[in-house]
């Protein structure tokens, strides 16, 4: 599937289309200022260019009313950028970053960066993520789950590839264990840093079956080009056959061992 076009990347997420619309208002502004300056340059162009036998003239202070006039293309972008900010800006940036949707059975996983990729934590059947310690962070256990403790033995960790069901709410606790990343999806309208010592949450509902990448966006290190994932949209039940194939790959936790067994 071609994701990406002429204009923005295809709209994968349920709030991608408001993060259009500001797109689109800004540029559609950005455009009708650009022409309106453009007839106004054209117009003092013409009214005072060079004419033979009349000579430049410097014209007299201008009066207190019309310098107030002069201010109006001026009040006009200011009150365009208020009512922006106020009926645009405002309400969809709480409704995509300062709250969470409260609906029945979100997904619940972790994303953790680091230099350079991404780790999916998954939850097993019992609905609880395991444990992470920065002690047992190991090249075969790159997010440092505790296997010992009994929520991390059903645990799914996926490298660099999320999986999300098609409509269905993902909410997400995005970390660092380095330095700063950003998690950025751009068909979801998605952008998130992952800030190292924070848990951030984030949370998407994708709306359109396919493939598509994330990328990170901020400069993190000299891979920073590398540092790149996939994310697969999927139907409810072609999600649930693969979580059940990686539970089935899922290796069962190491057995605590007697210190005597060992003399």
């Amino acid at each position: 599937m071609d994701n990406y076009g002429w204009a923005m990347p295809v709209a994968a997420s349920s709030f991608a289309k408001s993060i259009d619309l500001g797109i689109w208002i800004i540029h559609a502004a950005m455009l009708a200022i650009f022409v309106l300056w453009g007839i106004f340059f054209v117009y003092l162009l013409v009214k005072y260019r060079a004419r033979p036998g009349v000579l430049a003239q410097r014209e007299e202070a201008h009066s207190r009313s019309s310098e107030l006039t002069s201010l109006i293309p001026d009040l006009a972008v200011v009150a365009f950028e208020i009512g922006l900010i106020v009926f645009y800006a405002l309400p969809v940036w709480s409704k995509v970053k300062m709250s969470v949707p409260d609906v029945a059975n979100p997904l619940q996983l972790e994303i953790v960066a680091e230099q350079f990729g991404w780790s999916v934590h998954y939850p097993g059947p019992d609905g609880a993520l395991g444990p992470r310690k920065a002690e047992l962070v190991h090249f075969s256990n790159p997010i440092g789950l505790d296997h010992n403790d009994p929520a991390s033995h059903d645990d799914v960790v996926m490298g660099n590839e999320l999986r999300l069901p098609l409509g269905r709410t993902a909410v997400m606790k995005l970390y660092s264990k380095d330095v700063i990343h950003s998690l950025f999806i751009p068909e979801f309208r998605l952008k998130q840093d992952a800030v190292p010592g924070l848990e951030i949450p984030v949370w998407v509902e994708p709306t359109r079956l396919g493939k598509y990448e994330i990328t990170c966006a901020q400069l993190c290190g000299f891979a920073h080009g590398l540092m790149r994932g996939d994310v697969f949209v999927q139907t409810q039940e072609d999600f649930d056959a693969w979580y059940q194939s990686r539970l089935a790959t899922t290796p069962a936790p190491d057995k605590p061992t007697n210190p005597s067994e060992d003399f």
